[in-house]
């Protein structure tokens, strides 16, 4: 599915703000690629915020952190 320039510049924001608040500790090898494929999906399922995509992404960080960890 092919996504216009515009979410895909939200969707990369969304990912840098998303990152930002992981403390580097828990910023293990794997986690900015999940956290990524969590904003796809949500794009995918038709949120398109800003914030929609970094709420979507952050509700699934800790789960993230804890399998990859």
């Amino acid at each position: 599915m092919p996504y216009s320039p515009e979410l895909v510049e939200t969707m990369r924001a969304a990912l840098e703000a998303v990152m930002s608040k992981i403390p580097a500790d828990q910023s293990v090898f794997g986690v900015k690629a999940a956290v990524a494929e969590c904003i796809l999906k949500a794009a995918a399922h038709g949120q398109t915020s800003f914030d929609g995509l970094v709420a979507s992404a952050s509700a699934q960080v800790q789960p993230i952190v804890a399998m990859l960890s």
